[in-house]
């Protein structure tokens, strides 16, 4: 839609360059970039995901602060631009960081790895998910799931599936009833927030989080969106408002490139683990280094779709 919209007009043109200006922006790349492993692959990209909570919205995203990475997902996507693959690394991934974000892979110590974006910002989330993956990322993007709670609201709600019933632990405690349910933005942002009530806990949190990303792929996709500039514009607006992406990125070039992306054309994938251990009285995710080594090496060699055909049976259990 945004890509007709530029062919038809110079009005349209500003207004995309507009929405490219409302986006907040950092730079996470100004300490690594001469220590990023080379870009394997012309044509695929690689854009990390930060989902982020604060308590103080207006905190600096590129230094250490009060931020906390509740979601972490590399989305992988290849060279055609047909299809994107979305790996989410569980936030109690034991792994190492190092040092800062100018630093080699070596130094640090191993925490979990949501602890480097509190340590050090989206600058050293950016080189502690290279130093584990080897995978060079091209773009980065912090989504504030609080501000997704007008996204959603701005594209009518979203239906999402609820496995079973259970009643939130966070005020005003709503009760999820399970089957298809329709779910304004306040409700979204509770349900994927639940996890105590399952039995695998922070997976299922992250599973409903992909399911969520996936909704409102498919709602803001979807002609009563797109036929309604109303409706449209205020879907735009409010996500312009909820992200922080870095210096280079362009919301026109990605509109381009992203135009044949729906919900189905998503694999959504969990980087793969042992499950959780406890180490050193920290109980931690710990990763199966063989299977992920050769899933990133996949994604850097720009083969994920080999690598998922080869792992099909294997990845329907952890997601």
């Amino acid at each position: 839609m945004l890509v007709l919209a530029l062919v038809g007009g110079a009005g349209a043109w500003f207004y995309a360059r507009s929405l490219d200006n409302n986006m907040a922006r950092t730079d996470p790349f100004s300490e690594i970039t001469g220590g990023r492993p080379a870009k394997a692959v012309n044509g695929a990209l690689n854009i990390l995901l930060v989902g982020t909570d604060s308590r103080d919205p207006d905190a600096p995203m590129d230094r250490a602060g009060e931020w906390r990475a509740d979601t972490i997902i590399v989305m992988h996507v290849p060279a055609d631009h047909e299809q994107a693959y979305l790996v989410s690394i569980p936030r109690d991934l034991y792994v190492p960081i190092p040092e800062s974000a100018g630093a080699g892979c070596e130094t640090g110590q191993r925490r979990k790895i949501n602890a480097a974006f509190a340590f050090g910002g989206l600058p050293l989330a950016v080189r502690t998910v290279e130093c584990f993956t080897d995978v060079h990322i091209d773009h980065v993007m912090a989504i504030d799931f609080a501000g997704f709670k007008q996204v959603t609201d701005a594209l009518g709600g979203v239906d999402l599936e609820v496995e079973r019933t259970i009643t939130s632990i966070h005020k005003p405690y709503r009760k999820f009833t399970k089957g298809t349910n329709t779910m304004n933005g306040a409700e979204a942002l509770d349900w994927i927030r639940q996890r105590k009530q399952f039995p695998d806990g922070d997976f299922a949190r992250m599973r409903h989080q992909q399911e969520f990303l996936r909704a409102l792929m498919d709602k803001a996709a979807s002609t009563g969106t797109l036929t309604n500039p109303k409706k449209l514009n205020a879907f735009l607006q409010s996500v312009t408002e909820a992200v922080t992406v870095d210096a280079g990125f362009s919301l026109t070039d990605m509109a381009v490139q992203f135009r044949n992306l729906r919900g189905e054309n998503l694999t959504f994938v969990t980087s793969p683990h042992l499950g959780s251990q406890n180490i050193n009285g920290e109980s931690v995710v710990v990763s199966d280094r063989e299977k992920a080594l050769t899933m990133y090496r996949a994604m850097a060699g720009d083969t994920m779709g080999d690598w998922m055909r080869a792992n099909e049976q294997s990845t329907t259990g952890n997601g």
